[in-house]
C-alpha cells in the first residue's frame, strides 16, 4: 500500500505500529504463502503450517487484548494486514478474516471469563481453529427459518440436532460456534448461540464443498446428531444468539471488505504490470486510451473501497469505547470493496487476453476468488437492504 493514499486528516494516518503490522505481513504473505498459493488452490489442501504460524505471529487475532491472549492491536492494523494476506491468496485471508472477525469478535464480545479463557486464548494463538456456523441448506440470509434445534434438558445442558452448510474451516476446526433454534416459535429472538467442541460426539463432519475460489479454505457441512452442549457453553442470553450473530457479521464484513481490497489490488497490479510488458502493433498495449481508461477506473475504486473500509474500521475501533453500531458503514465498505474486486479481476483476465484464461498467471485465480466476495457474509444484495434501511430510518 502506497502511504501516500492513506487519508486526509489525521485519524486517517498510519502509526508506525500499523506500518510495522503491515510490512509483517507483507513480508510473511511473500515469503511463506506466495511459494505455495498456486499449489494450494490446484490441490485444495488447508495450509495448516502457515496457519499456525501466522497464528504465532499474532495474525490469527489482532484485536484481541494482549490480556486476552492477542496482538492488542486496532481494526485498521487487522484490515491492513488482511488486505497484505490477501494480495497473494484469498484462501489464507479467509481463514484469518473468520478467526478474527467471526469467532474471536463474538467470544470476545459475549464470552464469560470461564469462555474467553477456555476457548479464545487457544483461537487466538493460532492453537485451535476456529469456525462459525449459521448458514443451512434452506437457511441462508433469512437466518430466522433455521431448522436447527437446542433444546434444553433437566440438568441445564442443551441438546443440539440439525445440519449446517458452507461451514469455513468446517473440516478442520475444533471450536464452532452454532447457531440454533431454542423457541422456533419466537422466530429470529428464538436463536441462541453455542460454543461447539468439534472433538465431541454428536458433530458430524459432512461433505467438503468443490468450491469454485478459495479452495484451499476448507468448508463443509456439519451435522449435530444428538449433540451434547454444556450450559456454561451457550454464548450470551437464551435467545440473543441472532443479535450475537449480526454483531458478529458487522465484524466479518469489513474483515471481507479487506479480502476483496487485496484481491482488486493483485488483479490491478498483474494488469499494469502486463500493460507495461505486452506489445500490440507497434506499440506497448498501456500506450492505448481503451486500456487507460480501464486503468483509471480500477485505481479510482481501489481507492474509493480504500477509504470506506477505513472508515468502518475506524468506526469499529470507536465502537469499543461508545458501543454504537457500524453496521451501515461495513456494509457499504463490503458492497463496494467486493464489487470493486469483481470489476478489477475481470477487467484483468480482459487485458491479458488468452495468458488471462490460463492458469499458468494468477490472474485466472484472482477472478474465482473475488466472486466469492459477492455472496458470503451477505451478499450484494442484502447489503443494499441493510444500506438503505438505514438511511431510510427503518427497523
Amino acid at each position: 500500500m502506497d502511504d501516500s493514499t492513506v487519508g486526509q486528516g489525521p485519524s486517517l494516518e498510519l502509526t508506525p505500529e500499523h506500518r510495522m503490522i503491515r510490512d509483517a505481513a507483507r513480508d510473511f504473505a511473500q515469503a511463506e504463502i506466495a511459494p505455495i498459493a498456486a499449489h494450494l488452490d490446484e490441490t485444495g489442501e488447508f495450509p495448516l503450517d502457515t496457519i499456525r504460524k501466522m497464528g504465532k505471529l499474532g495474525f490469527m487475532a489482532l484485536e484481541v487484548p494482549e490480556s486476552e491472549g492477542g496482538a492488542g492491536m486496532d481494526t485498521l492494523a487487522y484490515v491492513l494486514a488482511l488486505e497484505e494476506i490477501c494480495k497473494v491468496d484469498a484462501a489464507h485471508g479467509t481463514i484469518m478474516s473468520v478467526n478474527n472477525s467471526l469467532v474471536c469478535h463474538a467470544l470476545l464480545k459475549f464470552g464469560t471469563p470461564a469462555q474467553r479463557s477456555g476457548f479464545l486464548r487457544p483461537i487466538a494463538a493460532g492453537d485451535r481453529i476456529g469456525a462459525y456456523s449459521l448458514t443451512e441448506p434452506m437457511s441462508g440470509s433469512d437466518a430466522a427459518t433455521m431448522k436447527t434445534r437446542a433444546v434444553r434438558q433437566a440438568d441445564g445442558s442443551y441438546v443440539l440436532t440439525g445440519r449446517k452448510s458452507w461451514v469455513t474451516s468446517g473440516p478442520v476446526a475444533d471450536t464452532i460456534i452454532v447457531f440454533a433454534m431454542t423457541d422456533p416459535e419466537a422466530g429470529h429472538r428464538g436463536i441462541s448461540a453455542f460454543i461447539v467442541d468439534a472433538h465431541q460426539p454428536g458433530l458430524i463432519r459432512g461433505k467438503h464443498e468443490p468450491k469454485l475460489g478459495i479452495r484451499a479454505s476448507a468448508t463443509s457441512e456439519i451435522m449435530l446428531d444428538g449433540y451434547r452442549c454444556p450450559a456454561a457453553n451457550r454464548l450470551g442470553a437464551e435467545g440473543e444468539g441472532f443479535k450475537i450473530a449480526m454483531i458478529a457479521l458487522d465484524a466479518g464484513r469489513i474483515g471481507i471488505a479487506a479480502q476483496a481490497l487485496g484481491i482488486a489490488e493483485a488483479a490491478f497490479d498483474a494488469a499494469v504490470g502486463y500493460a507495461r510488458e505486452r506489445e500490440a502493433f507497434g506499440h506497448k498495449i498501456g500506450e492505448f486510451q481503451g486500456l487507460q481508461f480501464q486503468i483509471a477506473d480500477m485505481k479510482t475504486d481501489i481507492e474509493a473501497a480504500r477509504l470506506l473500509i477505513m472508515n468502518a474500521a475506524l468506526a469499529k475501533t470507536r465502537a469499543r469505547v461508545t458501543g454504537e453500531r457500524y453496521t451501515q458503514q461495513a456494509s457499504m465498505a463490503k458492497l463496494f470493496a467486493s464489487e470493486t474486486a469483481m470489476r478489477c479481476a475481470h477487467r484483468a483476465v480482459q487485458i491479458h487476453g488468452g495468458m488471462g484464461y490460463s492458469k499458468e498467471l494468477p490472474v485466472e485465480r484472482y477472478f474465482r476468488d473475488a466472486k466469492i466476495t459477492e455472496i458470503y457474509e451477505g451478499t450484494s444484495e442484502i447489503q443494499r437492504m441493510v444500506i438503505a434501511r438505514a438511511a431510510l430510518g427503518l427497523r
